[in-house]
């Protein structure tokens, strides 16, 4: 075992026939580091932070935490003796307790690990000074879930485990919470790994993002380096709202790398593999990848038009039938009809050339 904190070694996680993940490799080298697993729901997430809590026995492989091995065919250390923290996206509160006592409750499992906070700062954090005399049965879901939370944080783990954590908390509290967890973890360097199946999420929250797709870690890397250089046309497809078109290779040998489509023209930027000139690739073409222009020459015909609040996203058709989404700020002046011509800049600049 290397001088990881934690590391899951060729892991296979098993609750059921279609529920199972296979031969999964992740390392936290850093305490205090934040994961995000994202996929999917019904993946086989949740089956990951069971199996790590120790609530159910590992299929083959090796878990270790802190260098010390707590899962495989031949160890499974129970769950009260792992220190780790799970906090489930279900009501999983104590009924007959209030929620204060729920709270105060994760402060008898803590094993002394020194926290620079307390129960009121996490209550605080977590805007549950309105509830605290309430019942789980008085209380909203998405309430339930920042108590659970606040259990999970007062029981001081080695690791701590979040399982959709803000899935029913209101959209208009979320980000806020967002941001105070994360920073709160940090500032007590509490290694955590986040389940969700929202992108944004994933991405904003964690230093590291492992993508789950078909019963397979599919890829584990930098939250930039999974949306921008998905290394799969699997795990492409999975995260971005984009659409794939046919385009052919020019020029492969400089900074400025350039690719052909029969109607949108040249096409450059930096390809990320290097394919051979005349190649006839699928290029990712993402919403912001195309930038309006009432007086470019090249115009594509209106097809739909959603309003986003910020932004208009119009779907743009080619004359061979490729249906583009493009992004266009929604105080633009001319809001453009269906069947009415728009403009695209040209030539059209990709940052990331995200071929397959």
């Amino acid at each position: 075992m290397s001088n990881q904190f934690f590391e899951i070694k060729n892991g296979n996680f098993v609750a059921s026939e279609k529920n199972k993940v296979k031969n999964v490799n992740l390392k936290i080298e850093n305490k205090g580091d934040i994961i995000s697993l994202l996929g999917p729901s019904g993946v086989g997430k949740t089956t990951i932070l069971r199996t790590i809590a120790g609530l159910q026995k590992l299929d083959s492989g090796e878990i270790f935490l802190k260098d010390k091995l707590i899962s495989s065919n031949s160890v499974h250390l129970e769950p009260e003796k792992r220190n780790i923290a799970l906090s489930f996206q279900d009501n999983s509160l104590f009924p007959n307790y209030k929620v204060i006592d729920n709270i105060n409750f994760g402060k008898r499992r803590s094993n002394g690990n020194k926290f620079s906070f307390e129960s009121k700062d996490i209550i605080k954090i977590l805007h549950i000074e309105p509830i605290l005399e309430k019942y789980p049965h008085q209380i909203s879901a998405g309430e339930a879930q920042r108590v659970s939370l606040a259990r999970s944080l007062m029981s001081k783990p080695d690791l701590l485990l979040l399982d959709e954590p803000f899935s029913n908390i209101d959209q208009s509290l979320k980000e806020e919470i967002q941001y105070s967890v994360k920073k709160l973890l940090k500032d007590i360097n509490l290694t955590t790994i986040i389940v969700t199946h929202d992108s944004y999420e994933a991405f904003s929250l964690a230093d590291r993002c492992g993508i789950i797709l078909n019963q397979e870690l599919k890829q584990y890397d930098i939250p930039y380096n999974v949306h921008h250089e998905p290394n799969s046309l699997e795990v492409a497809k999975f995260l971005n709202k984009g659409v794939f078109i046919d385009v052919k290779v020019l020029t492969n040998d400089c900074a400025v790398h350039s690719l052909e489509h029969d109607e949108l023209g040249e096409i450059r930027g930096k390809l990320l593999k290097n394919y051979p000139k005349g190649k006839i690739v699928k290029l990712l073409l993402q919403p912001e990848d195309l930038v309006h222009d009432d007086e470019s020459k090249l115009k594509l015909e209106v097809v739909d038009r959603k309003f986003r609040g910020t932004n208009f996203i119009y779907t743009l058709k080619t004359l061979k039938g490729e249906h583009l989404p493009v992004f266009v700020h929604s105080h633009h002046i001319h809001q453009h009809e269906k069947s009415e011509k728009f403009g695209i800049k040209t030539p059209i600049f990709i940052d990331h050339l995200v071929c397959f």
